[in-house]
């Protein structure tokens, strides 16, 4: 079994999309807990469409959203990968950081050590150099990991995609970048100067 997993963390496996994984996506997506901070639930046409779409960008970019398995028992536990993202009014960046598990893996460390080794995959093989992340400021749990995993809190911003008068439409934006001109052996994760919000 190792050898489907693109890269590893001590008890995740990041790999590629697989038919099986529909039904489990889709009911973990439908499921009104998982979903608290976003603006619904998704059908299983969307989630079905979502990793269609997450299989694309895996197999023309070599990078995307990765399903992520416990190694333990190569249990599918949800997503975490790199999306490319373009809002330039609202960050620099280029590539956002995202991560969704299964509620019955809330709380076990899973998405800090997964989002840890998803930002070395990024830095050390495909040589990005800035991360964003953003969720909205009702998300305490991810926000959480944006700052357990590093990354700097530089403002908050009205999600261009939302209604004015969602509970969700403020957002908070959080960035790491990667400093390849260190001489040091542990080249450092720097984050960029707090800007005001």
């Amino acid at each position: 079994m190792k050898n489907k997993y693109i890269f590893q963390s001590e008890r995740l496996g990041f790999r590629r999309w697989q038919e099986s994984d529909k039904d489990l996506f889709s009911a973990m997506n439908a499921d009104p807990i998982v979903m608290k901070y976003f603006p619904k639930p998704l059908t299983k046409e969307r989630s079905d469409w979502l990793i269609d779409k997450f299989e694309q960008d895996l197999a023309g970019k070599g990078y995307g959203i990765w399903a992520v398995d416990r190694l333990k028992n190569h249990q599918f536990i949800g997503f975490i990968g790199l999306a490319d993202i373009d809002m330039p009014d609202v960050t620099s960046s280029s590539i956002e950081i995202a991560w969704r598990l299964d509620k019955q893996f809330w709380k076990k460390g899973y998405a800090v050590e997964g989002a840890k080794t998803c930002l070395d995959y990024a830095f050390q093989t495909l040589r990005m150099d800035e991360i964003c992340a953003f969720t909205s400021t009702i998300n305490k749990p991810s926000e959480k990991v944006m700052e357990r995993i590093g990354m700097q809190r530089i403002k908050t911003f009205g999600h261009p995609k939302l209604e004015i008068d969602s509970p969700l439409k403020q957002h908070v934006l959080y960035q790491i970048r990667y400093d390849y001109s260190s001489i040091s052996e542990h080249c450092a994760y720097i984050t960029k100067a707090q800007a005001p919000d």
